[in-house]
């Protein structure tokens, strides 16, 4: 032991066995016996005992720390990212190394990591508590690696665009640095490739549900405090939601709605029911969007809330159209005003150029059914008393054709304002979709 010099301290051996040294900066540990007899908490004493220092022989040599991560399921995405991870450092200590071959092939063994020193990483992104388990054990391998292996639920800061909820993908980030080493102490690097690192989460990844995958890049930035100059590992991750779930109980939903409304528009204006219906429609609409609130993203402003918003504008317009055409219809059925002449010049010119111009006509003259009838008339003919109904009737006869002039007019405006609606509404609604479907 004497001629061992200053190394002596540096040597850890089972008592009653023969110390093996170590050349230059390597320490060397007397393993004889831990393949018979389990390892000998004694032989690694002296680098408990190290555990607050950095494990370097020389201060001025930073320790290099190997990080990977592996991505196990993606729990959460509203303001903040939950994701189920297994984060892997690996970093070597020069206090640590034996001779595989004396101790029967044993390569590496398993050490309470708070029996070792820890690098001080963490993630700037995350906001939660660190939950991980305080037992954990790290891999000490022979010529003095230690690999950490850190299961942990991360709860980070993301910034979401939710416009294009719920075809939108989302880009988090993870970064990593130490919270107390300079570049001068310590350094980041990668154990393993960005494509392994993704294609190993790819291949773990639990969760079957709203969220997938997409992919994983890094960047090498620094991080200038001051006067001091950390270094990080910036991790991108890509993920897309899948839509199924909301195109099923939204989307779909919300389309046939407006479909209906927009069939409505078929039913005869002067029965009186259209618009009765449509504000059934439009209740129903509201209940829906009610029920299905809980679905759509509580921050910012998504596109789907746009369609939705557009799709109630659009009953509620042709709701309206429909109360306007009742009344319309109701006072040219009771009063008629008379025409104006550009507009009865225009009506003319339009059913002339539609060939309805004679069937108009036959119409008036009563050779086929009337578009309009006034109130009265069939309690007229029930009655039977031709000659109490004579002067009423030629009032009638003489307001008839007027009547029809602005029933044709009704009917006319119906059929105008529901290609403006369908025209308003498919555009809209294209719209909608190439926007979704260039994001996607």
């Amino acid at each position: 032991m004497e001629g061992l010099g200053n190394h002596t301290s540096g040597i850890l051996c089972l008592p009653g066995s023969p110390p093996h040294t170590g050349s230059g900066n390597a320490y060397t540990i007397n393993c004889t016996g831990f393949d018979l007899y389990g390892v000998d908490p004694a032989a690694f004493q002296s680098v408990f005992d190290r555990k607050a220092f950095r494990p370097v022989i020389n201060n001025s040599v930073p320790t290099l720390v190997n990080i990977s991560f592996t991505l196990s399921a993606i729990l959460d995405v509203d303001a903040h990212i939950q994701l189920l991870t297994s984060f892997l450092w690996i970093w070597d200590n020069p206090f640590i190394s034996w001779n595989p071959e004396e101790c029967g092939g044993l390569t590496k063994i398993s050490v309470a990591a708070k029996n070792l020193w820890l690098p001080d990483i963490f993630i700037v992104e995350f906001v939660d508590v660190d939950q991980t388990p305080p037992s954990l054990s790290a891999y000490v391998h022979s010529n003095g690696q230690i690999k950490y292996d850190k299961p942990m639920k991360v709860t980070s800061i993301c910034n979401l665009d939710i416009f294009y909820f719920p075809f939108d993908q989302q880009n988090c980030t993870l970064t990593f640095s130490s919270f107390l080493y300079t570049v001068d102490n310590l350094l980041l690097g990668m154990e393993k490739e960005v494509w392994e690192i993704t294609d190993n989460s790819r291949d773990v990844i639990r969760t079957q549900g709203e969220w997938e995958l997409l992919g994983i890049n890094k960047a090498t930035p620094k991080l200038a405090v001051g006067s001091s100059l950390y270094d990080q590992i910036m991790f991108y991750v890509t993920i897309r939601r899948r839509p199924r779930l909301y195109v099923i109980n939204l989307l779909v939903p919300s389309g046939f709605l407006i479909a209906i409304d927009a069939l409505s528009f078929f039913l005869p204006i002067e029965s009186g029911n259209r618009a009765p219906f449509k504000m059934t429609l439009l209740l129903g609409y509201t209940v829906f969007l009610l029920m299905m609130n809980d679905l759509l993203p509580a921050r910012g402003t998504a596109l789907i809330s746009v369609y939705f918003a557009l799709c109630l504008s659009l009953m509620v317009v042709s709701l309206l159209e429909a109360i306007f055409l009742t009344y319309l219809l109701n006072l040219v059925t009771t009063q008629p005003p008379p025409m104006p002449h550009w507009l009865h010049s225009l009506l003319r010119c339009y059913l002339r150029a539609t060939d309805c111009y004679k069937r108009s006509q036959k119409e008036t003259r009563g050779t086929g059914p009337s578009l309009i009838h006034l109130p009265g008339s069939s309690e007229a003919r029930l009655n039977g008393d031709l000659g109490s109904t004579k002067a009423p009737m030629e009032q009638q006869a003489q307001g008839q054709p007027m009547v029809n002039l602005w029933g044709t007019f009704c009917l006319i405006l119906d059929s105008l304002l529901f290609w403006l609606y369908l025209l308003f509404m498919s555009s809209s609604l294209i719209t909608v979709i190439v926007l979704w479907t260039f994001n996607s």
